[in-house]
């Protein structure tokens, strides 16, 4: 899933996986990693990742891909769902924590192999809060933290908490949302290391020791540990972080962040993104080394690069487990099975601004990239869309004869550009081209040109659209852009789906 260096090279390439992949969290079990993100609005959810280097990361599934898993109301909101999930190996098996805030609250998931599956999940009612932590002490118990920073001991089979919730820590003196905190015991401490400063340009990373897993905990003096707010460091947001401990006794940290472009305030619109940094140890506290987007690789040798997935020709009985859709993909609305070898999508809402129209997409993973598709429109409407949210998107749509571009920013949706087209299967095209020169301090971070292809390839343009106005500075919210297809009305097929990375 990553664009890094293969084997035999010095260096790496930070995000180690890019594209909105935010919250990561880590474990080791032998040589191998395995590593979990929050997927929020999107199902299948909690997309789970392994390597055996730290560097290249492959997709393995999705720990939540089953309605009895992952409840998303059609009408809850885009950046509601699952959040901040903790991944963690113990006693044989895998752990999996996690926050619905649509429906279920804290609930905890299980599985012998990380690819799944997972089990249905075991409520935690009396677990407070979000982004909630796992550990174990020496005894055998398992102690919950979550965001507050408060704990409760846990009995994870049976979701059974046992005495009162307890505040731990509230972090440092006047930084807001402390949250997504993680437990380790390493040595002769306890350490809790959470996030806080919120989301935004002032998140960080802090962290405090104690003697037992209940604290009273110490914060470091070096507080944070790692920021990178009021500076101009091309990763910014730096925070939500996670430790690990390769088998060599180095230490590591897994961390979101997120890459502003354009000019002010910078518009980041990739989502927060999942970064890699080496970690030492003094007086016993951590000391995080330099955050870059290109960092000295691990002292191992660096397994060769997974391919990334560019072309899908829907001709696998199911879909890969990067395709995502909205709230849920029942089979009948999202089939490979209807026509061989073509994907079918199956009309329930009537555009990308209702929250149950029919779509499956991908996640924007480099800041330029191509996106084509042939879509065949003979029983519907549908096409390409680039997705923020469902008041901030840009759609090219086909139907019997035209093809046409709307553009949704906030309360305004307009069709911005129209074309007539031959009867029979279309290519549209959408492509996203970084800006590398700024006119003023307005310029957005990219723009992002729509239009079809003429049989002979030739690429007619139908329209070109700001980009920021699809960035989370401007819609709000904790996702990054999702590109894929929908169907506003029918029924919509489509013979493959292109995604060609175009950065430098």
């Amino acid at each position: 899933m990553s664009n890094l260096p293969q084997t035999g090279t010095t260096t790496f390439n930070n995000p180690v996986i890019p594209g909105f992949h935010p919250d990561p969290s880590i474990c080791r079990v032998g040589e191998d990693y395995y590593l979990a993100c929050s997927s929020f609005e999107y199902f299948p959810g909690v997309p789970v990742f392994h390597s055996r280097d730290l560097v290249h990361w492959t997709q393995i599934g999705n720990a939540l891909d089953r309605p009895s898993q992952l409840r998303l109301p059609l009408d809850s909101p885009s950046s509601g769902g699952i959040y901040a999930p903790t991944l963690r190996h113990h006693d044989g098996r895998f752990w999996l924590i996690v926050t619905n805030v649509s429906s279920d609250g804290n609930m905890l998931f299980t599985a012998t192999d990380p690819a799944g599956p997972w089990s249905d999940p075991v409520p935690l009612p009396d677990v407070p809060g979000i982004d909630p932590d796992l550990a174990w002490d020496e005894h055998g118990n398992c102690w919950c933290t979550v965001a507050g920073v408060g704990q409760v001991r846990l009995d994870p089979y049976t979701g059974e908490t046992f005495g009162p919730y307890r505040k731990v820590w509230s972090g440092s003196p006047g930084a807001k949302a402390p949250e997504a905190p993680h437990l380790y015991h390493i040595g002769d401490y306890w350490y809790l290391m959470i996030a806080e400063g919120g989301t935004e340009r002032c998140h960080s990373v802090s962290i405090a020791r104690g003697r037992t897993p209940e604290g009273p905990f110490e914060p470091c003096p070096a507080n944070p540990i790692l920021t990178h707010r009021g500076t101009e460091h091309p990763i910014q947001n730096t925070g939500h972080a996670d430790l690990v401990q390769g088998p060599d006794g180095s230490w590591w940290m897994v961390l979101l962040g997120v890459r502003p472009g354009g000019g002010t305030p910078g518009w980041h619109v990739l989502g927060r993104e999942t970064f890699l940094v080496p970690v030492e140890w003094a007086d016993g506290w951590p000391v995080v080394g330099e955050l870059s987007l290109e960092a000295p690789a691990p002292p191992w040798p660096l397994e060769p690069g997974p391919v990334m997935p560019v072309r899908d020709d829907f001709d696998l009985g199911e879909l890969a487990p990067h395709w995502v859709s909205l709230r849920h993909r029942p089979g009948d609305d999202c089939t490979t099975k209807e026509r061989p070898d073509w994907l079918t999508l199956r009309a329930r809402g009537a555009s990308l601004d209702d929250t149950d129209v029919t779509f499956t997409g991908r996640r924007q993973q480099h800041a330029s990239c191509r996106v084509r598709a042939l879509v065949d429109v003979a029983e519907g409407r549908g096409g390409l869309a680039v997705r923020l949210d469902e008041q901030h998107h840009y759609d090219i749509e086909a139907t019997s004869g035209e093809v046409r571009v709307r553009a949704r920013i906030g309360p305004l949706s307009t069709v911005v550009a129209s074309r007539p087209v031959p009867p029979g299967p279309v290519v549209l095209r959408v492509d996203v081209a970084a800006i590398e020169t700024l006119s003023d301090a307005r310029t957005g971070p990219d723009t992002v040109i729509m239009g079809i292809e003429e049989p002979d390839g030739t690429f007619v343009a139908l329209t070109s659209l700001d980009g920021k106005y699809l960035s989370t500075e401007v819609a709000g919210g904790f996702t990054g852009r999702v590109l894929g297809m929908f169907a506003s009305a029918g029924s919509v097929h489509f013979d493959w789906f292109d995604y060609e990375p175009l950065d430098r």
